[in-house]
C-alpha cells in the first residue's frame, strides 16, 4: 500500500518490547522515584488485582522492568502525598482497576470511556439519595475510611454488613461506595492491607488537577489512544481500545483523527489479519536482550489474544479453573528472554517459610531448556531477594523443573 510501511512481525515484536520498556537495561544500583516516574509515564497505569499467591498485580510490572526495588516507594506514589513528594498516582477504572498518573484523571471521567458495572447500582443510588449524602458527609468527616468502617458508622436494618458476604452480596453502603467510585465523586484516600479506603477527591487529588476544564470526550479519547500507542509500539486499533477499555466507535473515531493528525501512522504488519498503528519515530530496536518474568496482569501479556498473535503463546489463568484441570498452575508468570516468551513458571510466595515455591515450570517448543533454567534461576534469585524470602524450592511439574532445580542448585559461590 502506497505511503504505509510493511514491517517484519519481529520487527513490529521489537517495537513493542521497547515500548513497554524492555530495551533498556535494569538501573545500576538502587531504584528511584524518579526511575518509577520515568516508567509510569511509558505505561500509564499498573492494573490491581486481589491476588497474593506470588505478589500484587501492580508492583510487578515495575520489578519486571526495573529489577529489586522498594515497594514502598510505589505505595508513596499511589496513597502517599507531601509537598516535598507529591503524589504520582490515583486509582480508576482504566484497563479494569488500575493506578494512573494524577494528570490523567479528567481523562478517565470525560465520558469517553463507557460507564462500567457500577452502572447498575444507580437505582439504587436514585432510590436511597438521602443514604448517598450520608455516606459522603461521612467520608468528608472521617476520611479516609473503608466500607465496613462506614457500614458500623451509618449501620441499620438496611445496611448491615452481612458477615460472608461476596460481591455479589454487598451491603447497600458499598454498593454506593462503588458507584461513588466509578463516577469520580469518591476516590482511594489510601490502602491498607489492600483495603480501599474512600476520600474526596479534593484530598487527594493536586488543585491543578480537579481546577482543569473538563476535556471533550472525543479529544480524551484521541489523548488516550495516543498514550495506548505509545505504551504499546505497534498495536492494531483493538488493541489500542483495549488499554483503557474505550467503546469501538469512540475508539475507531479517534483512530481515524490522529492518523489525519499525524500522530498516528498506519503500518502493515505481515502476518497480522488487521493494520497496525503506532507513534511517528516509534523505536525498532535490532535486538531485546530482557530476562523477566511477567505477572498474568503486566499490559505485555494481558490482552491474550494480541500476546498470541505478537509471541505466538497461548496463555490462559487458570485461577478459576478446577486444579486437576489446570495445564500449568494457578499463578503463571510468562518468562521473557531476549525478545521471546520462553516458558511458564508456577509461582507462590510461601511467606511463613520464607521461600519462593516453584511448582511447576514448563519450556516452550524449540527452546534451550538448559539455557532457560539458568536464566530463569537468576531470575527467580532475584525475585526472591526483593520479596525478602531466603530461597527458591522448586516442585516436580514440567520439563523445566529437572534443569532450573539443577541451575539454582550451581548457584556461584558469593
Amino acid at each position: 500500500m502506497a505511503g504505509v510501511d510493511t514491517i517484519t512481525a519481529g520487527a513490529a515484536k521489537r517495537s513493542v518490547l521497547a515500548a513497554q520498556g524492555f530495551a533498556e537495561g535494569r538501573p545500576v544500583g538502587a531504584v528511584t522515584r524518579r526511575h518509577l516516574g520515568r516508567l509510569l509515564g511509558r505505561l500509564r497505569l499498573l492494573q490491581l488485582d486481589s491476588v497474593n499467591v506470588a505478589v500484587r498485580a501492580h508492583y510487578m510490572p515495575v520489578f519486571s522492568r526495573l529489577g529489586g526495588y522498594s515497594r514502598e516507594l510505589l505505595d508513596g506514589a499511589a496513597w502517599a502525598h507531601s509537598a516535598r513528594r507529591p503524589r504520582l498516582l490515583v486509582e480508576y477504572w482504566a484497563h479494569e482497576a488500575s493506578l494512573l498518573p494524577v494528570e490523567d484523571w479528567p481523562l478517565l471521567l470525560s465520558k469517553a470511556k463507557r460507564p462500567g458495572w457500577w452502572r447498575h447500582y444507580r437505582e439504587l443510588v436514585e432510590r436511597e439519595s438521602a443514604l448517598v449524602d450520608e455516606v459522603l458527609a461521612a467520608v468528608k468527616e472521617v476520611g479516609p475510611v473503608g466500607a465496613g468502617t462506614l457500614e458500623e458508622l451509618l449501620g441499620g436494618p438496611g445496611q448491615a454488613r452481612v458477615k460472608g458476604g461476596s460481591w455479589w452480596n454487598r451491603s447497600d453502603v458499598k454498593r454506593i461506595c462503588e458507584y461513588l467510585f466509578g463516577t469520580g465523586e469518591l476516590t482511594t484516600g489510601a490502602r491498607v492491607n489492600f483495603q480501599r479506603l474512600y476520600d474526596l477527591p479534593e484530598r487527594v487529588l493536586p488543585p491543578s488537577v480537579l481546577a482543569a476544564a473538563p476535556v471533550d470526550p472525543d479529544e480524551a479519547a484521541r489523548q488516550l489512544i495516543a498514550q495506548a500507542a505509545a505504551a504499546l509500539g505497534v498495536a492494531t486499533e483493538t488493541d489500542l481500545r483495549d488499554y483503557y477499555r474505550l467503546g469501538p466507535e469512540v475508539s475507531r473515531r479517534a483512530v481515524h483523527d490522529l492518523v489525519a493528525d499525524g500522530q498516528l501512522e498506519r503500518v502493515e504488519v505481515r502476518g497480522w489479519a488487521k493494520p497496525g498503528y503506532r507513534t511517528p519515530g516509534a523505536r525498532m530496536p535490532r535486538k531485546i536482550r530482557a530476562r523477566a518474568l511477567l505477572c498474568p496482569f503486566d499490559p505485555l501479556v494481558w490482552e491474550r489474544s494480541r500476546t498470541e498473535r505478537i509471541f505466538d503463546f497461548r496463555y490462559r489463568i487458570e485461577i478459576y479453573t478446577p486444579a486437576e484441570k489446570r495445564e500449568h498452575g494457578y499463578y503463571v508468570f510468562p518468562f521473557l528472554l531476549g525478545d521471546s516468551l520462553v516458558g511458564r513458571v508456577d509461582l507462590k510466595a510461601d511467606r511463613a517459610a520464607g521461600v519462593l515455591r516453584v511448582p511447576g515450570a514448563f519450556s516452550e517448543p524449540g527452546t534451550r531448556t538448559e539455557e532457560v533454567a539458568t536464566e530463569l534461576a537468576e531470575e527467580l534469585r532475584l525475585m526472591a531477594d526483593w520479596l525478602e524470602l531466603d530461597d527458591v524450592l522448586v516442585g516436580e511439574r514440567g520439563d523445566l523443573i529437572a534443569p532450573l532445580a539443577r541451575a539454582l542448585a550451581t548457584r556461584p559461590a558469593g
